[in-house]
Order: structure tokens, then C-alpha cells, then sequence
């Protein structure tokens, strides 16, 4: 506990920001998914981004930035409040990013072995996994839409 408060305070003020908010949010994601589902809980959260970041224009650029925020919602699913499914910890990487401007895609993916049906949720920047360790995501069929709407542009 002390290392990782430690390492909480060698953060500079923005990345604690963050990261609290991070903390925060994961609790929130895990009981609408339990008390609203996917589709209204991903609606929620298009719905509180700021008018500039829901836009299809949002910036690709600085891969950095991207990737901290990454680390830094990661560490919270496991430092935080709640432990967080990769549904969750996707849910709010792919809110935060969007929210702060970056481009972002939730994916949705799935896999069968040895009789049991998985699923996994992870989100991409510019086309690579963010919040993964390993490649996990390359062992499951990605669905090719954002899970929209029949007739809706995707985002």
C-alpha cells in the first residue's frame, strides 16, 4: 500500500487527475452496465462528452498523451474502488480518451475453447490495442461494428 501511494504522489497533478477520475468512473460503468446494460450505458457516456470530443473529427495525433491515460485507467481497474471487467476498464478508457479529444474505438470481440463461449472488450487508438498486456485481443473475433443503432453513421 505505501508504494503505491507512493507512486500515486510521484504523479504530476494532471495524472493524479486523472487517475481519481478513473477510480471514480469505474464504479459508476459497473453498476449502470449491471442496472442498464451495454446500449444505455455507452449512451450515458456519448451523452457526457463535451460537444467537441463527440465529434467524427477527433484528433489522432500524440500517441503519448493517449497511452498514459491508458496506464493510468488500468491502474486504477486494479488500484482502485472496484475490480474492473475488461468491459468496464474499456467502457472508461474509451469515455476518457473521447472526452479529452483522442480518437478512440471500443472492440468487442469473442472466442470459443473447449466448449466455453468468451468475450472481450478492449479499445483502440489509431488501430493498436490500448489497455492490454499481451496481444489477448488478437484470439478473439473482433465484431466489425461499434454497436450502433440499425441505420445510425458509426462513431
Amino acid at each position: 500500500m505505501c508504494k503505491q501511494l507512493r507512486r500515486y504522489r510521484a504523479l504530476d497533478p494532471e495524472d493524479r487527475r486523472t487517475f481519481r477520475r478513473a477510480a471514480m468512473l469505474l464504479p459508476v460503468v459497473k453498476a449502470s452496465l449491471r442496472l442498464r446494460g451495454f446500449k444505455r450505458t455507452r449512451e450515458l457516456l456519448e451523452r457526457h462528452q463535451s460537444a467537441a470530443s463527440a465529434e467524427p473529427g477527433l484528433t489522432s495525433a500524440g500517441s503519448e498523451p493517449v497511452l498514459k491515460i491508458s496506464r493510468l485507467v488500468r491502474a486504477a481497474a486494479h488500484h482502485g474502488f472496484v475490480r474492473a471487467s475488461c468491459l468496464e476498464e474499456s467502457l472508461t478508457l474509451w469515455y476518457l480518451l473521447r472526452k479529452q479529444g483522442y480518437s478512440a474505438r471500443l472492440r468487442i470481440g469473442v472466442r470459443k475453447t473447449a466448449e466455453k463461449f468468451e468475450a472481450h472488450a478492449w479499445v483502440e487508438h489509431q488501430g493498436a490495442a490500448l489497455n492490454q498486456t499481451e496481444e489477448i485481443h488478437r484470439h478473439y473475433a473482433a465484431f466489425e461494428g461499434e454497436f450502433i443503432e440499425p441505420g445510425s453513421e458509426s462513431t
